[in-house]
Parts: structure tokens; C-alpha cells; sequence
């Protein structure tokens, strides 16, 4: 009872400080609540650096609320819809991601990049941006710092994406089934992903793109639980010799948040083929992304700006190259596929 008393003052000031960047996320979404949570908690955190009483809270929401964000998200996830509609761009969602994760290896190796901000970048650039580099950081231990800067590379592809997209798909000629898939396969997060679809739309009158986008972005986020596993078990094989004395054990490296974020996907879907209207489950999809910007804001009271700004240019790299690799591959499986 203890314990839980003395991470209350920090939960509440995250939760505090998260309610205006809710709001301005909702007024820039091309931003995003998130990217200024992090950013505000860097700031604070410059001002006041010593946390005393919020800081056991504030490392719990960094880490467990995260998690909890991760699994309420799953509620937002119809498998039956994606299973119908994400089956076409399912070969296009595969190179991207496969792209993504190989352009991210070679690069960390030839720079010399930090393993986990390399793998963080790779997969928030290639499955769901914000909410796949929240998975995936439990997962590899990484530390806040790591986050903050991968969260902030993808957020400014993310961006460039919402702003530059929907005039270089008319300049190519894409039709509006052809944008949604290439706005759903290569852009990052998913409030960029809507943004530049209701950009087309706006456009295009008639065009219906925000819908196949934004099924096709919910189709590339189950490619967290592939990873997530993999990474786990990646990471127990690396450290099993000091951590693990040489062996490890399924308990220790199964991310069981994982299970439950599927847990909450199949909840989801077998509630609705059953009659349950979907927007049931709105009020927890809201609550996941309010976790998200709740532990956006931990991360940043945890992140030293400066720090961050001076090694910012490997990870830039790296990002572009990823988005531009990602773009890339996308329109090439539209054209080899016939979907052009």
C-alpha cells in the first residue's frame, strides 16, 4: 500500500500536464498530443531537476502505463474488418516493414548507432510509429532517452509525410485506392496516416481513402506481436550468459502485456460479429492514446534535451533513409502487384 502511495503525486502530474497537450493534439493532429507531452516533459525537466515525490510515479508511467496503453489499444482492432480488407496490401505491408528492419540493421552497423534507438527507429518507421516503439520498448529494456529520440525522429516523418504525400500522389498519378494504400503502408503513426488521407479527400472529391488507409495502417499494427516476440526472445539469447546464467526461461522473456493486447483484439472482434456495435469500444481506444501521451510526458521529465539534440544526427539519418526506403517499396509492390 505503501509503494502505491508514493507513485501517486507523480501518476497525477503526468496525468495533469497530459490534459493540454490532449487538447493541442486534437487542434495539430499532424503533430500529435504525444510529441508534445515529450516535449513539455523535456522542458520541465530542464526547470526542475530535482522530481523528489513525483519520481517513483513518474518512472511507473513511463514503464507500466506504457504497457497498459499497448493493451488497451488491441480494443481498437477488428481482426475480421482487417482480415477482409488488409488481405490485398498484406504483401505491400511486408516488404515495408522488412525494408524498414533491414535498412535499420545496415545503417546501426555502419554508423555504429546505438542498438536499441536503431531498433526502435526501425520499427516505429515501419509498423505504427508510436504506438510500435511503445511495445517494443518494454521489450528491449530500452531507457527513456532512446524513446524520446526515436519518438522524435518519426514524428518529424511523420510531418513531412502528412504534408508532402498527398500532392506527390497526385503528381503520380495514384489512384485513390492506390493512395490509401500507399498513405496506410508509408506513413508512420496513425494520426499522420489520417491526416494525409483527409488531405487526398479534400482534394479528391468522392474519394473514400481515409478508410482503406486507415484499415491498412490497423492491418500493419498486428505486426507488433511478430516482433515484440522475436525481439524478446533476440534480446534473452543476447544477455542469457549475465542475466539469464546461461540459459532462459519463457516466463522472463515473453512480454505477457503482448498477450493481452491480442487478448483485447480478439475481445474486440468476436463482440462484434456478434452484434456489439463497434464504438463500444471507443472509450477505451481514447484511453489508450491518453496512456500514450501520459507516458509521452514521463519520458520526457526522464530526457535530457540537450544530450538529445547533440546526438540526434545519426538517428535523423537513419530515419530518413528508412521513410524514403519505405515510400519507395511501397509504390514499387503497387506496381509489381498491379494495384498502381
Amino acid at each position: 500500500m505503501l509503494q502505491v502511495k508514493e507513485k501517486i503525486p507523480g501518476v497525477l502530474l503526468c496525468f495533469l500536464l497530459a490534459l493540454p497537450c490532449w487538447w493541442l493534439g486534437h487542434k495539430l493532429p499532424v503533430i500529435g498530443a504525444p510529441v508534445f507531452a515529450i516535449v513539455l516533459g523535456m522542458i520541465l525537466t530542464q526547470i526542475f531537476r530535482q522530481k523528489g515525490m513525483f519520481q517513483k510515479g513518474i518512472q511507473y508511467t513511463s514503464k507500466k502505463i506504457l504497457q497498459y496503453a499497448v493493451i488497451l489499444l488491441g480494443f481498437g482492432l477488428n481482426l475480421s474488418e482487417i482480415a477482409m480488407v488488409g488481405a490485398t496490401s498484406l504483401p505491400i505491408i511486408v516488404s515495408t516493414i522488412a525494408t524498414s528492419l533491414i535498412v535499420s540493421y545496415v545503417l546501426h552497423r555502419l554508423m555504429h548507432m546505438d542498438e536499441n534507438s536503431s531498433i526502435l527507429i526501425g520499427v516505429g518507421s515501419s509498423i505504427c510509429g508510436g504506438s510500435a516503439i511503445a511495445a517494443t520498448a518494454p521489450v528491449i529494456d530500452a531507457n527513456d532517452e532512446e524513446i524520446a529520440q526515436a519518438i522524435s525522429v518519426i514524428f518529424l516523418f511523420n510531418v513531412l509525410a502528412a504534408l508532402i504525400f498527398p500532392s506527390l500522389g497526385g503528381a503520380l498519378g495514384l489512384t485513390n485506392e492506390g493512395f490509401g494504400l500507399f498513405a496506410g503502408t508509408a506513413v508512420n503513426d496513425t494520426s499522420s496516416v489520417t491526416a494525409a488521407a483527409a488531405a487526398w479527400d479534400g482534394m479528391h472529391p468522392g474519394a473514400n481513402t481515409l478508410e482503406i488507409a486507415t484499415i491498412v495502417k490497423l492491418t500493419r499494427t498486428l505486426a507488433i506481436i511478430p516482433i515484440t516476440l522475436f525481439l524478446a526472445v533476440y534480446k534473452a539469447r543476447s544477455k542469457k550468459t549475465e542475466a539469464y546464467g546461461g540459459s532462459y526461461e519463457l516466463k522472463k522473456i515473453f512480454p505477457f502485456f503482448i498477450l493481452f493486447f491480442v487478448l483485447a483484439s480478439i475481445i474486440t472482434t468476436l463482440c462484434t460479429m456478434g452484434g456489439v456495435d463497434s464504438s463500444v469500444f471507443n472509450p477505451l481506444k481514447t484511453l489508450s492514446k491518453f496512456f500514450i501521451v501520459m507516458a509521452m510526458m514521463a519520458i520526457g521529465f526522464n530526457t535530457d534535451i540537450v544530450k538529445l539534440v547533440k546526438s540526434g544526427g545519426k538517428p535523423i539519418f537513419m530515419g530518413l533513409c528508412c521513410w524514403i526506403c519505405i515510400s519507395l517499396v511501397s509504390l514499387g509492390m503497387q506496381v509489381a502487384l498491379g494495384l498502381h
